[in-house]
């Protein structure tokens, strides 16, 4: 095992950081103490040497080594905590989200990894642990996401940095300067300023006091307008009319496929109709085809303007 001057910090550390009153005010005391719990419970999965790390990831890597895979991501979930916290400031949130996040990052690195190029596991898995988290926080920053490109994401993580960096050193904190440092568009640093000063509103809050009007009313509808519904049930009263005189007509398989499959609102499967007649999946669907042949004939001869779309829609449904 490595000792405490790891670069993985040893969990009494954590816990230390983790008991300052900036980050327990972030946190309710029920959160803190799983995330307690937690520490305790990873203080018990040692620490790799160089020459261990190397031989559990050549293993994974060669043959699939699940002991070797759980060795190597067990040994690294202190590093993960120590990221978590450091975006612990800005989530102001479950603790806990942020490590099942870099968790998920951390299996990822592993999956990718190659020993032979002389990386550190630790350094290599760092990257992709701050990735998945800052995915996170920015998925569920607020309802609508801020950003949803890879550049938009690092912005989002990067500009408030940058700005109590030059705040901190006494420089000026401009749009124009925040973009030549950061390599970056002043229209993406606009941009990025209003997505994170405006908050979320509800489309349930009354656009003024004195009326109960939302802008929930004002948003346009997405379902057919009235005139389509009507005509849309005036063809099915239709079609189920004529459907009704034709039925006496048809087998007894036929009138199981139209009943049970065509026409209900849970259609049975091919499997299940097969197995009651004794017969085929195969040969279910090719009665079932040849009966969709004969209904669009008799419906075309006895319905005026009738069109074929009116059977595909129905199928597609």
């Amino acid at each position: 095992m490595t000792n405490k001057n790891n670069t993985i910090d040893s969990i009494e550390e954590i816990e230390a950081e983790v008991k300052t009153p900036a980050v327990r005010m972030s946190m309710n005391l029920a959160v803190g103490d799983s995330l307690n719990a937690y520490l305790r419970e990873i203080a018990h999965f040692p620490l790799l040497q160089p020459e261990e790390e190397l031989s559990l990831a050549r293993q994974f890597r060669d043959h699939g080594d699940e002991k070797a895979a759980f060795q190597l991501i067990s040994s690294h979930l202190r590093l993960v905590v120590k990221i978590a916290m450091s975006f612990q400031r800005r989530w102001m949130q479950n603790t806990l989200d942020l490590i099942q996040e870099g968790n998920i990052g951390l299996i990822k690195a592993l999956q990718k990894f190659d020993p032979e190029k002389g990386i550190k596991f630790s350094y290599y898995s760092a990257f992709w642990v701050k990735a998945y988290i800052l995915k996170y926080i920015m998925d569920n920053w607020r309802l609508v996401k801020l950003g949803t490109t890879q550049a938009q994401r690092k912005l989002f993580y990067n500009l408030n940095k940058e700005r109590q960096r030059l705040q901190t050193l006494g420089f000026d904190t401009s749009s124009e300067v925040l973009s030549e440092n950061l390599n970056v568009s002043l229209q993406d640093i606009d941009e990025m300023d209003q997505r994170l000063a405006a908050g979320d509103a509800s489309l349930n809050v009354p656009i003024h006091d004195d009326t109960d009007s939302s802008r929930m009313e004002m948003l346009p509808s997405l379902s057919p307008g009235i005139e389509k519904q009507l005509a849309e049930n005036e063809i099915s009263q239709i079609l189920l009319e004529n459907l009704k005189k034709y039925e006496p007509m048809l087998s007894d398989k036929e009138k199981m496929i139209l009943q049970e499959r065509l026409l209900s609102d849970s259609p049975m499967t091919l499997r299940d109709i097969g197995e009651k007649y004794n017969i085929t999946r195969e040969r279910v669907r090719q009665i079932e085809q040849r009966l969709l042949e004969k209904l669009r004939g008799y419906l075309t001869k006895n319905i005026k303007d009738f069109s074929v779309d009116w059977i595909e829609n129905n199928e597609n449904e």
